[in-house]
């Protein structure tokens, strides 16, 4: 999926989310595209139980379950990347580093391969990229491997990150609510990344911009708790004035943005 096709079918949900219901003439207008691409966008977000068709439209299905890993994998992957190479340029080398599980991490893992560190981690892409340096030291739990995620959420995953110490911890988050809240689909996936940020010196929290408003059933941690932000570009109202409290922790991925 190119970027275009990936942001399209974002702006797609995040206004069937808003809103409650899209309708295509609409939403051809608002993207500049003929109604036959957003029928076709929507009938593929239908396809994966994000959207429900109406007539002239589709209407937003609410759901605590995640998108499958590999359609996030590919979703807003050019912006996962900036945010990746921004973050990976925060830690030098001979850091410790705790990783978390996520798409978003994982690439993080990719950026920092060059480097020579020690990195623990439950998210089994990222040690996968990061051992193709064998000057890196990778430490991960043992137990059964949730599929088709590639991670462990058990509680000797959970208990991993309390019994070291890092100098940076980055974690993701499956959502970001209106009062600064982080939310994920389960409870393990919680504790984990509040075990990563309670035990790093320095927390750093990777986030899309879609992750603005996502919602999901567990919550824990907030976003203030993070020592660094890294997105790809400042959210839209009303999370551009949340994350503008944040001050010089907020780091845009491009570089250009900082929040006034």
């Amino acid at each position: 999926m190119d970027a275009a096709l990936a942001d399209r079918r974002r702006l797609i949900l995040q206004a069937a989310e808003r809103q409650g219901r899209v309708f295509v003439d609409d939403l051809a207008a608002q993207l500049g595209v003929s109604a036959h691409t957003v029928r076709r966008d929507i009938n593929h977000l239908c396809e994966e139980n994000r959207l429900r068709r109406l007539h002239g439209g589709a209407a937003f299905v609410a759901t605590e379950t995640n998108i499958p890993y590999g359609s996030r994998a590919v979703l807003n992957v050019e912006a996962k990347r900036r945010i990746a190479a921004a973050a990976a340029a925060l830690i030098p080398d001979g850091s410790a580093v705790f990783l978390s599980i996520g798409t978003t991490p994982a690439l993080v893992a990719t950026a920092l391969k060059a480097k020579t560190l020690t990195v623990i981690t439950n998210n089994l892409n990222a040690a996968t990229a990061l051992a193709e340096n064998d000057r890196t030291r990778i430490i991960i739990p043992g137990g059964e491997i949730r599929l088709p995620d590639r991670d462990l959420l058990n509680e000797a995953a959970i208990g991993l990150f309390s019994a070291y110490r890092a100098d940076f911890g980055v974690y993701g988050a499956g959502g970001i609510d209106a009062d600064g809240t982080l939310l994920d689909f389960h409870e393990a996936e919680v504790r984990a990344r509040q075990e990563i940020r309670r035990h790093c010196h320095t927390a750093i929290l990777v986030a899309d911009a879609s992750k603005f408003g996502r919602r999901a059933a567990a919550a824990g941690g907030t976003l203030d708790e993070a020592d660094r932000l890294v997105i790809d570009r400042m959210p839209p109202a009303p999370f551009d004035a949340l994350a503008a409290t944040l001050g010089e922790r907020v780091l845009v991925a491009d570089g250009l943005e900082r929040p006034a």
